[in-house]
This record gives C-alpha cells, sequence and structure tokens, in this order.
C-alpha cells in the first residue's frame, strides 16, 4: 500500500492549487484524476477568471495562450433588454480563458513541484478509521483496484463531491446539496460567421421565462467565437437547459449561420459555502464545498483560493502533528472571512431575484429601483446603504412596485445581518453548532420572507 502525507481527489483548479501548494511545503502529494492527464483542464463553465484571482495567489500570468481575452467587465440585460447595467470594477476584470490549457498549466505547476499524478484513476471509497479518513480506495484504467493511505485527503472532486458524500454523519460535514441550490447549465463554443462587436464584457442575460433562477450568458473569445450557455435553477419542474438554449438563445441574428465546436451540460452549486468544511483527515475544497459566487456562477477564483488555502493549513496541521478537525479548523476561517462571508450575502440576493418576476426587474432596473451600484456592491459584498433621502427617492420612482422595493429593503437587511454573523464564525469546532443553529435560523427567514 503507498503511502502519502496528502491525497487530492480531482485536478481541477482547486485539486492543482492544493497539490502544488502541498508538495512545494516538502508533503508527499498524489493527485488522483478520473480523466487521462491530456484531458485535464476541460471543463463545461464560462471560462472567466478575474484577475485579481491570480495577483492574491501570487501566480504570474501565463503566457502560452491560457488567457484568451481581457474582459473590462460585465453587461447585465433587463428581461426585455432595453436597460443595461454596466459593471466596470477591478473586482470584474479579468480574462476568459482557454480552459483545457489553463487547467495544464496549473496541472504541470503541482507536478513540477513534486506532486504524484494518478491520472485515469477512480475514486471509489475512503478509508476511515477511529472517525479518521485514512487514504482512499481508488480504480485504475485496467480494472485494478489500488489502496493509497495517507494523513488527510483533499476534496476537490467538484460539483459530484465524491469524497465529500462517503462522510459518515459524525463529521458534521453536509453531504448532499438540494436541488433548490443548483443550476442546470448547458454550454456551447460556437464560431461565429461574422465577429461580434462586443469584445470587452462578458454579457448576462436575465430572463424568468428563458432561465428561471439563473441567466444565459454570452462571453466573447477571439476568432469570433463565443462561449454562450445559459442556467437554470433545479427548482420543482425546471425546464430543461438545452431545450431552452436552443428554443430562445439560438434565434437571436448573432448565432445566424454559427457552427458548434464544443458543447456540454452540467451543474453549478449556487449557494453558500458548505457551513463546515472540514473534519479529522478531510478537507472540502472548490465546487465539492459549493465555492460559487451564487449571482454569476464563476467559480474558478475561489476554487483556486481555497486549494491554496488547504494546502498551507494541512502543512501547518502536519508540522504541529495530526490533521485533525482541530488543527484543520483556519481553513474554515481563512475562506469565510476573506470570500465566505461575501458568498453567504449574495446567496441572499439571489433569493431576491430567482422570485423577482421579468416586470419587477425591467421596471426597477429602467427606473433605478434597483440600481448598478447596487449591483456592483452586491458583488463586491458590501452593504448597501440606503438612508432616508435615497429611499424616499426610490419609494417615489416606485410606487407602483412597492412590493418588488419592500423586497429589495429586505434583502438589504439580511444580507447585512448574514454578513454579520459570518464576521463571527467559530475560532474552534466547540463553538460551530451554535452558530450554525444560528444561521440556519437567518436562512429559514429569507426563504420565508423572499421566495414564499
Amino acid at each position: 500500500m503507498e503511502k502519502f502525507d496528502a491525497i487530492v481527489v480531482g485536478a481541477g483548479t482547486a485539486g492543482c492549487l492544493a497539490s502544488k501548494t502541498l508538495a512545494e511545503r516538502g508533503l508527499s502529494t498524489c493527485l488522483i484524476e478520473n480523466k487521462p492527464k491530456e484531458l485535464i483542464g476541460t471543463k463545461i463553465c464560462g471560462d472567466a477568471l478575474g484577475e485579481h484571482h491570480l495577483k492574491t495567489l501570487g501566480l504570474e500570468k501565463p503566457k502560452g495562450g491560457e488567457l484568451e481575452t481581457r474582459i473590462e467587465g460585465i453587461r447585465i440585460f433587463s428581461p426585455d433588454e432595453k436597460t443595461i447595467f454596466t459593471i466596470a470594477h477591478e473586482d470584474f476584470i479579468g480574462y476568459l480563458l482557454n480552459r483545457h490549457l489553463f487547467g495544464q498549466w496549473l496541472l504541470k505547476k503541482a507536478v513540477d513541484k513534486g506532486t504524484t499524478l494518478l491520472d485515469s484513476t477512480k475514486f471509489l471509497d475512503l478509508k476511515i478509521k477511529d472517525g479518521f479518513v485514512t487514504g482512499v480506495i481508488a480504480k485504475k484504467s485496467n480494472g485494478s483496484k489500488v489502496e493509497l493511505k495517507s494523513k488527510v485527503v483533499v476534496d476537490s472532486s467538484g460539483f459530484l463531491g465524491v469524497a465529500r458524500r462517503k462522510l459518515p454523519e459524525e463529521m458534521n460535514i453536509d453531504t448532499v446539496i438540494e436541488n433548490r441550490d443548483v443550476e442546470a447549465c448547458y454550454r456551447e463554443i460556437r464560431q461565429l460567421s461574422h465577429e461580434t462587436e462586443n469584445k470587452k464584457y462578458c454579457d448576462i442575460y436575465l430572463n424568468q421565462k428563458v432561465t428561471p433562477g439563473g441567466y444565459t450568458w454570452i462571453f466573447p473569445k477571439p476568432n469570433a467565437k463565443v462561449n454562450v450557455g445559459l442556467g437554470v435553477c433545479m427548482n420543482k419542474n425546471f425546464p430543461n437547459p438545452k431545450t431552452q438554449f436552443y428554443e430562445h438563445i439560438m434565434k437571436r441574428p448573432l448565432f445566424e449561420g454559427s457552427k458548434i465546436i464544443t458543447s456540454g451540460a452540467w451543474f453549478d452549486p449556487t449557494r453558500r459555502p458548505l457551513d463546515n468544511m472540514v473534519g479529522n483527515g478531510i478537507i472540502i475544497t472548490g465546487d465539492a464545498a459549493s465555492l460559487v459566487n451564487p449571482i454569476h456562477g464563476g467559480g474558478i477564483g475561489p476554487s483556486m483560493l481555497s486549494g491554496f488555502y488547504a494546502g498551507k493549513v494541512i502543512s501547518d496541521a502536519l508540522e504541529k502533528g495530526k490533521a485533525n478537525q482541530e488543527s484543520l479548523w483556519s481553513y474554515n476561517n481563512l475562506y469565510m472571512q476573506s470570500y465566505g462571508k461575501k458568498q453567504a450575502s449574495l446567496d441572499i440576493f439571489r433569493m431576491f431575484l430567482i422570485k423577482s418576476n421579468d416586470d419587477d426587474l425591467n421596471y426597477g432596473m429602467s427606473c433605478k429601483l434597483l440600481t448598478e451600484d447596487d449591483v456592483l456592491k452586491a458583488g463586491l459584498g458590501d452593504e448597501f446603504h440606503l438612508n432616508i433621502t435615497e429611499t424616499a427617492r426610490r419609494v417615489f420612482r416606485g410606487i407602483k412596485r412597492m412590493r418588488f422595493l419592500n423586497k429589495l429593503r429586505i434583502t438589504v437587511n439580511m444580507m447585512r445581518q448574514v454578513k454579520a454573523h459570518y464576521y463571527s464564525y467559530p475560532k474552534t469546532p466547540e463553538e460551530y453548532n451554535e452558530w450554525r443553529l444560528e444561521l440556519v435560523k437567518l436562512f429559514n427567514n429569507a426563504r420565508a420572507r423572499l421566495l414564499e
């Protein structure tokens, strides 16, 4: 049986950053991945990455074609497409990636630091002994099983969370993500018949009839190509995203004469982070921990950040002794204070958008009941400050939409409450259950007031 200090399950952005960080700190690290090495990096997503994430992680800009297009911000279109909010801020400036090349670039960094890669290897189960995760059982492409022992396992397996789902209840980590917190997505890379006018912005289209609880995206790529897709909330009888795509999006004049380059469907967990992401001998990262922006669905940056934090915390824990829940707990604190509190407050804003009908959104955006500054502050995780004068102006403009305006007021207040609660995220596991009970109350209240 092979032994490692750490085993990372999944060679996505989180897994590669975790492996790189662990290996460069001198830990023997094994990275297992179901895909063959040459396909690592391929994934169905929007392919957008904020430039600030590279700076935060101390990563240089790759120069081998990984960064395809520089983006200057996002544009949000009202359902009738008569109002456009342009959000141009450093947090929304970045790149459209060649996802495959970018994944290969991250993988090389991990392997160059000494990570052992086991590609074409499927995770089967966790090895658990005396309440500790002690390794994994996997299957190679030839069908043979392999058992790997480790001091800690990192689940970076994406939305499926294959290791997380195997955890016993006593680990106190949520193993199931509810459908109401998941978007079903369909995406294509298309070659257009002509160059698009927009080369600077990621365009997002709101329309509850086309994408209930979600949105359509059209992101520019070089040489008259686009990344185009849509997501719908998997709540109750949700429509098939591919059907919606062809019935609505492909009828746009932009796509006349266009051709498919690649296509595919996937799932995006658009909710707050898992309330706890660590247990004895295990850390959950990336999409497996629901580390995706609840509004625009971007998960590459947060996944990379979580992988880096996981590597740092694990190496510190093993240097001092063993990787139990207590010694790994600071991973929760690092993520919640840097990105998690913002993500949780945006989960409240997501509820507000889900229940806003197209008429409300058209009126609210055109009459500035909901402003560009509101969306920017929400996207940054900043608090809204609706003073008396500003509130009076909105009430005057929104006399026909008082219910919408009242929902916005409730949303602002609840976002503030949730964010404040995350500032008190427990420093130790012993304080966690009490903190989580209060969090569940906050979210249940938000659902009752915003969704019902």
